[in-house]
């Protein structure tokens, strides 16, 4: 199990090498591309070649992109699915050339309609996504918290979606604090067994990538998405040791999405807090 962070790309994608190195991530998230606006620039090449340079020497584990928050592949405006699709090719293709584990993206509301009014329409969207993006490159669905009909935030619906898909290169990012919100018991061991057993049952554990781990402002149902530091929230830190001790997460890849302590993102006490929950839980 590798413990990573976001971290920017400020002066180019190589520099965030040096970033995850400083906080000492194990692996690391990026944007490859503005998070809000629609356009993505290719990586130029400097950059690029710096950046797998620096990575072969790093040591660091699997680099994972997220997609803009712009994306929604189920929303009943045309237009707005073009550019989503759009973007998500552009920016897979950038995942690709990183030589990054895959592109992680919000499912995203289905503005009311229903997951079953937007099914087909998601399932084509991924699939146009994928063949104008070829590659080993995954692309993943993210657990969604649930908040404005967003599509997700129940494994059956990450399930059906996955399944109609039927991809090799789809798969599942699993958000501790989205899938807390999302109403699941992951704090007591019980609750959550229980919730991995439905995850393998609906979705299938052969298809979880990686996990944002981050703690919850906000208590469990509500649906909110509010990121807490490691140990600050209602989480805390006995949920994430149940967490890091479970067998389903046992090769999996972490990345810190937590605000930070300066409230600049991910840093160093939250990365080490998380080092020290695995040192001792696998003790």
């Amino acid at each position: 199990m590798l413990i990573g962070a976001h971290v920017k790309t400020t002066g180019g994608v190589d520099k965030a090498v040096d970033r995850a190195i400083d906080i000492g991530a194990e692996c690391m998230q990026i944007f490859a591309a503005s998070p809000r606006m629609w356009r993505v620039t290719p990586i130029k090449d400097k950059p690029l070649e710096n950046y797998r340079a620096k990575m072969a020497e790093s040591g660091l584990g699997p680099t994972i992109v997220h997609a803009k928050y712009l994306t929604a592949l189920g929303s009943p405006n045309p237009e707005l699915v073009e550019k989503s699709r759009k973007s998500l090719a552009e920016e897979l293709t950038q995942t690709e050339r990183l030589g990054a584990l895959g592109l992680v993206f919000h499912p995203a509301s289905h503005r009311g309609a229903g997951l079953d009014a937007v099914f087909q329409q998601f399932v084509e969207g991924v699939n146009i996504v994928l063949d104008a993006a070829p590659g080993d490159a995954l692309l993943m669905l993210e657990t969604s918290a649930g908040s404005g009909d967003h599509i997700g935030s129940k494994f059956e619906e990450l399930g059906r979606l996955i399944k109609a898909i039927d991809n090799p290169r789809v798969a599942t990012c699993f958000d501790t604090q989205h899938v807390w919100a999302s109403g699941y018991n992951i704090v007591d061991k019980d609750g959550l067994d229980e919730t991995m057993d439905e995850f393998d049952r609906e979705i299938g554990l052969d298809h979880l990538r990686c996990v944002h781990a981050n703690d919850s402002m906000r208590e469990r149902g509500s649906s909110v998405d509010r990121h807490d530091n490691i140990g600050e929230g209602l989480i805390g830190r006995d949920g994430f040791m149940n967490i890091l001790a479970h067998p389903a997460f046992a090769d999996v890849p972490f990345y810190l999405e937590v605000p930070g302590f300066e409230k600049d993102g991910p840093d160093k006490p939250n990365v080490d807090a998380l080092k020290a929950i695995r040192e001792e839980v696998s003790s």
